[in-house]
């Protein structure tokens, strides 16, 4: 058996390192054009984490786990810096299928100390050991984020686009995120569509553009001020973009 199925075929970003497409969202996993490697660390996992460097604890929302490339390039970024801090992620998927797959997924080789941890999610859901813990909820991501009682150091929202995906990008989703959010909490994110930073600004967010090395530019998102991001205006945005509004459940 290998991983390309009826609904997903394996497809090679432009760093080398391999992403998949999806039949059913007719989109891929990552930007073929920045990497899948590239996309998580720059995007996601190096500005999350420093951040969040003060920090012992780091308690992780991952969404959607997907090939699971922001969870594991976090481990990968945590070793190579040297990073020492007891580590828990938690990442909705709804593709059963996927997640037994991934045994199966060329990942690049920077990955192959983190093979046990991918057995077993793809076989268990779940992952721990004394630093780490890696727990994945097989089902709807609205539905976990209802139920959820942890309370969230980083957001990777990294679910497929708006365009594909509404119904994780609306403004009644982000205030679920934002309520397991704690205060210096940070959320990262690929989308920089206005109707995006708006679902976040109107719940309590501040809105910072991220121009990550050789990627494509990116949002980052805090309750609270950050220090060393553009902060985007988003009064002036809204004035001068008067009939953009938001994404709700209810447009869906």
């Amino acid at each position: 058996m290998g991983f390309d199925t009826d609904g997903h075929k394996m497809v090679q970003s432009e760093d080398g390192s391999f992403t998949a497409y999806s039949k059913e969202f007719d989109e891929h996993y990552h930007s073929t054009k920045d990497g899948a490697l590239q996309e998580s660390l720059q995007k996601h996992v190096i500005p999350a984490f420093e951040l969040s460097k003060e920090k012992d604890e780091l308690t992780i929302l991952d969404i959607c786990f997907g090939l699971g490339f922001n969870t594991l390039a976090t481990l990968y970024y945590m070793k190579r810096e040297g990073i020492q801090k007891k580590l828990s992620i938690f990442s909705p998927e709804f593709d059963k299928e996927l997640i037994s797959s991934l045994k199966h997924f060329q990942y690049p080789g920077i990955f192959d100390d983190f093979k046990e941890i991918i057995i077993s999610l793809a076989t268990t859901g779940e992952y721990k050991d004394d630093d780490l813990h890696v727990s994945l909820y097989l089902g709807d991501a609205r539905e976990y984020l209802l139920t959820c009682k942890e309370k969230f150091d980083i957001v990777y929202q990294d679910a497929f686009s708006p365009a594909s995906n509404p119904i994780l990008w609306t403004k009644e989703y982000f205030q679920d995120v934002r309520r397991l959010m704690k205060e210096d909490g940070v959320l990262t994110t690929y989308s920089i569509s206005l109707q995006t930073r708006l679902a976040l600004y109107e719940n309590g967010f501040h809105i910072y553009l991220a121009t990550p090395e050789g990627c494509r530019s990116s949002t980052i998102a805090s309750p609270s001020k950050i220090e060393g991001y553009e902060e985007i205006d988003m009064p002036h945005k809204i004035s001068c973009n008067p009939d953009v509004k938001a994404l709700s459940d209810v447009d869906i």
